[in-house]
Formats: structure tokens, sequence, C-alpha cells
């Protein structure tokens, strides 16, 4: 379902032009909905009107996002979906990225990773891939070192501690 959102986003703001934009809006709205609880329960909440969801959602981004985002989430709204707005948001990523040849690496390492690091994991990837890679950087101090990369569905686990359980499970399978 949310592919299907995506996919119609997608192919309206590359009519406009603005498929990086509409990315960031969605992703601004959606990182609204994920810290401010209070909001999503609000456009949850059964007793209030559609109209007034709909124009709080307006006022509340229409100086951030264009029209487009907008009237897509209130689509989500008036047909009752709008807990599935992340789901749009990782869809659309997944839409844009295979119609640009884009992929995003979400990289866990145990410190935080230089932005020099970032570039030439993107390039490794890049290569690796034959598209441009995006690289976000997370914090994860039980690796104990390495980094594990996601890539779509794809997980490459170089961490130290992958490392250890990999080599844990083979002595125990030597073992028995």
């Amino acid at each position: 379902m949310a592919k299907r959102y995506a996919k119609a986003l997608f192919s309206a703001a590359q009519q406009k032009g603005l498929v990086a934009e509409t990315e960031t809006q969605l992703q601004l709205i959606v990182d609204v909905l994920q810290i401010n609880p209070e909001f999503r329960a609000f456009l949850v909440a059964p007793n209030i009107t559609l109209e007034t969801k709909k124009q709080t959602l307006f006022q509340a981004f229409g100086a951030e996002a264009s029209p487009l985002v907008l009237n897509t989430i209130s689509l989500l709204i008036e047909r009752g979906r709008e807990g599935e707005l992340a789901s749009v948001l990782a869809a659309y990523l997944q839409v844009a990225g295979e119609a640009l040849g884009r992929a995003d690496a979400h990289v866990a390492s145990p410190a935080p990773l230089s932005d020099e690091e970032q570039a030439k994991l993107a390039d490794k990837f890049g290569a690796l891939l034959g598209k441009k890679v995006r690289v976000t950087n997370s914090v994860n101090p039980e690796l104990l070192g390495g980094l594990t990369v996601r890539i779509g569905d794809t997980l490459y686990d170089g961490s130290l501690k992958g490392k250890l359980e990999r080599l844990d499970k083979t002595l125990q399978s030597a073992v028995i």
C-alpha cells in the first residue's frame, strides 16, 4: 500500500522537478510526528474531523512543505492511513533511489564517523553497487569495533561483535 502512494508522489514530484525537495519535506513531517506523540495522537484521533486534521496539517507545515506533499498526507488522513506515513517515506526513498540510481547506506559504528570516512564508504559501496550511495551514520557502542552497513535488505557486517559471534557459532558446531 505504501509503495503505491510513494510511486504516485514520486511521479508527481518528478514531473514538477521536486524529487529532492519532496523527500526532504516528507522526512521533516515524519520526524516531527516521531518526536511529537501528541501531534501523532491528534492525527489518528477518531473524534476529530477530517477537516480539522487537514487544516491543522496545512497550518503546521504549510510554510515548509509543498502542496504536493501536504495533499498526499491529506489523502492518507482521508483514507485512515495516517499511521503509515513513515512507511510511505521509506517506500518513497526506495522508489526515488531506484529511479535516480541512488542507494542509502545506514552505517552503525562504535564511534561517530568523520565526513571523510563516510565519503570513503560511499565511494566503496557506490563502486560495488554501481549507484550513488548516501551514508547515514549511527553510533552503536555494542559493536566493539568495525561497523555494519545496511543497504536495502542487505547487511554487511564487518563489526568485531559480528566476527566474534560467527567464530562462536563455528566453534560450537565443531564441538557438537
